[in-house]
C-alpha cells in the first residue's frame, strides 16, 4: 500500500508498507547473495542456510541487506503506481518496522513546473554593433604588416615597438639564480619579457646600456618560482621593425588575394562575418540571463544536489583525460574543495534554470523532435565518431542517450526560437538583422554546460564546473 503527501509542488513524499511475506522472501534472497560471499564452515559458497547465514552476519545486517532488496522494487512500483516521473532518484528517509513487515517513508522530487514565462516575444537586447569601418579593416591590415615586419639595427634608444637584444643575469643576494638568466634573448621594448618590468626597463636604452631592477621569478619556474630577486641587463643591441609596403605584389606574395583593393574588401566581409558572429552569440547570452533571472522558479534542493554531482562527475572526467587529478587541480589553481564544490551548485542552478526556461518555451512555442530529427542527428554524430550508424544508435541506446540527445535538440531549437523573436540592437537603438543560421540539427544544448549543457564548463572550471 502507498500512501502519498504533497509537501510543495514540486515534491511528493511517499509511504510505502512491505508486508511480512515480501519482507521475508526479500531476506532470503539477501541471504543467498550473503552466502556467496561469507564463509560459513561446512557449506560451500551460496549453499549455507539462511538461518546461518544470519548467525554469522548478524541480525541488523541481514536486515539492512533485506530492507536494501525489498525496497528498490517496491520504490518503484509505488512510484509507477502514483502516476509519477522522478527528476532523480527517490529518496529513502526512514524505515520503521510494523507488525507486518516494514514501512518507509520517501521522498520523490519532480520536475519543477514553469506557470508562465517572462515575455519574449519583440524583447530588445543590446548588443555590440557588427558594423565595419575602413579604420577597422586598416588596423587589421597593419597587424598584417607587423607579422611580416623585418628587425633593422640602430644606433638610438629603444622606445616603444622597438625590440632589444639582451643578456640578463638574475640574483638572490650573493647567489645566481640560473632559472632568470638569459643570454641574447630578444625583448620587445616596453612590454614583453619573461621577467616582470623587464620590458619597461629597457625603455629608453640603447645598445652598451647596463640597466638594474628588482623583480619576482615566474611562479611557473620549478622551485624557485616566485623568489624575489635582483635582475642586471645588458643592453646588446637595439631593433627597430621595418614593415613591408603595402602593395599589389606584396599582397599577392604573402596572402589568397592578388591586390590591395581585393583584400580590403575580403578583410571588411570577414570582419563583420565574424562580428555578426559574436554579436549573436553576445544577443543568446544575455537574452538568456535575462529571461532566466526573472523565472519565478524554486529549484528543489535534492535536485540541485544531483546537477552539481553532475557537474562535479564531469568535470572530473575531463580533468582525468588530461590525467589531471582533482587535488592537482585544486593545488594548481589555488582553489579549496570547499570553492570547487559551491562552484558546481551554481553551475548547477544555473543549468537546471537554462534548461527548465528552454523546455518552457518549447512548449509554448509547440516545438518537437521527430524521429527523423533524431535520425538525422544520430548518423551525423556516428560520421564524426567514425562508426557505423548502427553500432552508434546501440551504444546510444544503452547509456540513454537517445533521450539525452532529443533533449539536446529541443532545447537548442528553443534557444533558435527565442533569437527570431527577440530584436537585437546596437548602442543607438538601430536593429540588427542576423543571416539565417545554418540549417541542420544541433546535438548540442545550451545548458550551461548550458549548452550540454557541460559547456560552459564547467568551479573556476565548473562554470560549467560544463549543462
Amino acid at each position: 500500500m502507498t500512501e502519498v503527501g504533497e509537501p510543495n509542488p514540486a515534491e511528493r513524499l511517499l509511504t510505502i508498507t512491505v508486508d511480512a511475506a515480501a519482507f521475508e522472501a526479500a531476506k532470503a534472497r539477501a541471504a543467498r547473495r550473503l552466502s556467496r560471499e561469507v564463509k560459513v564452515k561446512g557449506f560451500r559458497p551460496g549453499k549455507a542456510p539462511q538461518r546461518l547465514v544470519e548467525s554469522v552476519v548478524g541480525p541488523e545486517t541481514m536486515r539492512r541487506e533485506a530492507i536494501d532488496e525489498a525496497l528498490p522494487v517496491a520504490v518503484s512500483a509505488a512510484v509507477e503506481e502514483a502516476g509519477l516521473e522522478p527528476a532523480v532518484t527517490p529518496r529513502v528517509t526512514a524505515v520503521r518496522d510494523t507488525t507486518d513487515g516494514i514501512e518507509a517513508d520517501v521522498r520523490v522530487t519532480l520536475w519543477p513546473e514553469i506557470s508562465s514565462l517572462p515575455e519574449y516575444r519583440g524583447r530588445r537586447i543590446v548588443v555590440d554593433s557588427p558594423e565595419v569601418s575602413d579604420g577597422d579593416v586598416e588596423a587589421h591590415i597593419e597587424r598584417m604588416r607587423l607579422r611580416f615586419a623585418e628587425l633593422d639595427d640602430v644606433a638610438r634608444p629603444g622606445d616603444e615597438g622597438d625590440f632589444a637584444l639582451i643578456d640578463v643575469r638574475t640574483r638572490s643576494g650573493d647567489i645566481e639564480v640560473a632559472a632568470g638568466s638569459a643570454t641574447d634573448l630578444l625583448v620587445e621594448v616596453g612590454s614583453g619579457g619573461f621577467l616582470e618590468g623587464l620590458g619597461e626597463a629597457l625603455r629608453g636604452k640603447q645598445a652598451g646600456d647596463i640597466v638594474e631592477f628588482a623583480t619576482t621569478l615566474p611562479k611557473g619556474m620549478g622551485d624557485e618560482g616566485g623568489k624575489a630577486v635582483d635582475a642586471r641587463v645588458l643592453v646588446k643591441q637595439v631593433k627597430a621593425r621595418r614593415l613591408p609596403e603595402l602593395t599589389d605584389e606584396w599582397v599577392d606574395e604573402v596572402s589568397e588575394f592578388s591586390s590591395v583593393t581585393e583584400m580590403r574588401s575580403a578583410l571588411g566581409e570577414e570582419l563583420r562575418r565574424l562580428r555578426l558572429g559574436a554579436a549573436r552569440v553576445e544577443l543568446e547570452e544575455r537574452l538568456l540571463d535575462q529571461l532566466r533571472d526573472e523565472l519565478d522558479l524554486q529549484l528543489p534542493a535534492d535536485l540541485i544536489d544531483a546537477e552539481a554531482d553532475a557537474v562535479l562527475h564531469r568535470f572530473a572526467h575531463r580533468l582525468e583525460a588530461r590525467k589531471v587529478t582533482i587535488e592537482q587541480y585544486l593545488a594548481a589553481t589555488g582553489q579549496s574543495a570547499e570553492m570547487l564544490v559551491a562552484d558546481a551548485r551554481s553551475q548547477a542552478v544555473l543549468n537546471l534554470r537554462t534548461r527548465l526556461l528552454l523546455e518552457a518555451v518549447a512548449r509554448a512555442e509547440e516545438i518537437e523532435v521527430s524521429d527523423e530529427d533524431l535520425e538525422g542527428a544520430t548518423n551525423a554524430l556516428a560520421a564524426e565518431a567514425g562508426m557505423a550508424p548502427a553500432a552508434y544508435k546501440r551504444a546510444l541506446a544503452e547509456g540513454g542517450g537517445g533521450k539525452v540527445l532529443a533533449g539536446d535538440i529541443l532545447r537548442r531549437r528553443a534557444v533558435d526560437r527565442l533569437l527570431e523573436l527577440a530584436v537585437a540592437v546596437d548602442a543607438d537603438g538601430q536593429e540588427i538583422e542576423f543571416p539565417a543560421p545554418d540549417a541542420g540539427t544541433a546535438a548540442s544544448g545550451p545548458e550551461g554546460e548550458a549548452a550540454e549543457s557541460d559547456e560552459q564548463d564547467d568551479p573556476a572550471e565548473p562554470t560549467e564546473v560544463e549543462s
